[in-house]
């Protein structure tokens, strides 16, 4: 990730990617059992749905509680805003009209496998990465660049152990065949 400058109101994001060698449906099997995810997240550590739901719908909600050494540990209610298997998962962090983030799951079928991409958007809504910035305003441009860079290596992460997963399960299917 590049220096850009840009300050939490500026509401930046990060978007990445990775081809896998598994059709979607299988892909988006993974991407949508968010209880998989603490599994693939240093900082992410338990997912728990709300409302008697046991998985992703329109307007479903979960509580994530994280962990980070130099945050502390939280946990946030998120709401999910887009749902279209196999193609979109999406939700909001705390409210959805005025999230603290949001983040989104897309895959495309693309040569034989899936285009799976990861993207997610700091703010509008105050966050507790607002706290840090309350204490240092001088330094709330590198202090959002740094929690950037975070996300963007905890979300590379997380798209290679989807990857993984999700081909070699492909692979065991094929040898079972």
């Amino acid at each position: 990730m590049e220096w850009t400058g840009a300050r939490y109101e500026d509401k930046p994001t990060v978007e990445v990617h990775t081809w896998i060698a598994a059709p979607p449906t299988q892909v988006w099997t993974l991407v949508a059992d968010i209880e998989l995810m603490p599994r693939m997240s240093a900082e992410l550590q338990s997912v728990q749905w709300l409302d008697g739901r046991s998985g992703p719908a329109q307007g479903a909600r979960f509580v994530g509680r994280s962990k980070h050494e130099a945050l502390g540990e939280w946990a946030t209610t998120s709401h999910i805003v887009e749902y279209e298997p196999p193609r979109v998962l999406a939700w909001a962090v705390e409210d959805p009209e005025h999230p603290t983030a949001v983040w989104r799951f897309t895959l495309e079928p693309q040569d034989g496998g899936t285009l799976l991409r990861e993207w997610m958007q700091m703010g509008p809504a105050r966050s507790g990465l607002s706290f840090a910035i309350d204490r240092m305003p001088e330094k709330e441009q590198k202090i959002v660049f740094v929690r950037m860079r975070e996300f963007e290596a905890n979300m590379t992460a997380t798209l290679e152990e989807i990857k993984k997963l999700a081909e070699s399960a492909r692979t065991l299917g094929e040898t079972s065949l």
